[in-house]
């Protein structure tokens, strides 16, 4: 079938969309683990210094 040349619809092409993810690389994911678990663990250790040792220096 033949098309307007004058005729402005539009041809609907489908484009295929492709999900292109970055490979994952688990010495990555194991650095980050890490990296946050020694995080969390400076933190509890600040909070048990803050209590253990100021806290009672704080007390009349």
């Amino acid at each position: 079938m033949l098309r307007d040349p004058v005729s402005k619809e539009v041809d609907s092409l489908e484009e295929e969309q492709l999900e292109i993810q970055p490979p994952v690389d688990s010495r990555i994911v194991a650095s980050n683990a890490i990296k946050y678990t020694a995080y969390v663990m400076l933190l509890f250790g600040f909070l048990y210094f803050l209590i253990a040792y100021l806290a009672p220096m704080l007390e009349p």
